[in-house]
């Protein structure tokens, strides 16, 4: 039986007061599942059309945050799965953005995120 899921997509915003972003990964939350997962990809040229002088260590750092928070480790370990699937998802105008959240019927998470990247995210 499928279970209901939400995700969102992961966006480098090189300079948020421009508001030019690219899809750089993708969050997958089911409930029912206890599942919160992320993957990642980087395009580094293509974030460096946006922005020649993007410092990518601070976008690193950004992501290293984002898996600690998908994995229950660093400061959201106390955190519920999906109290961490709403703070990673609250909007904000940093480097790292996420894109509204999304549901959708789901029998395997994994299955779904993979297809999350490669027809949103991967080129």
């Amino acid at each position: 039986m499928p279970h209901v899921f939400e995700h969102a997509l992961v966006r480098a915003v090189p300079r948020p007061e421009r508001g030019e972003f690219m899809n750089v990964g993708a969050i997958v939350y089911c409930a029912p599942l206890r599942y919160l997962r992320c993957a990642v990809e980087v395009d580094r040229d293509r974030l460096r059309a946006l922005d020649p002088e993007l410092d990518l260590e601070v976008l690193e750092d950004a992501l290293r945050s984002l898996h600690q928070a998908c994995e229950g480790s660093g400061p959201m370990a106390q955190s519920s799965v999906g109290q961490r699937f709403r703070w990673l998802t609250a909007p904000r105008s940093t480097i790292l953005q996420t894109s509204p959240a999304h549901t959708g019927l789901t029998d395997d998470p994994d299955v779904d995120l993979g297809r999350l990247m490669s027809t949103l995210v991967q080129m």
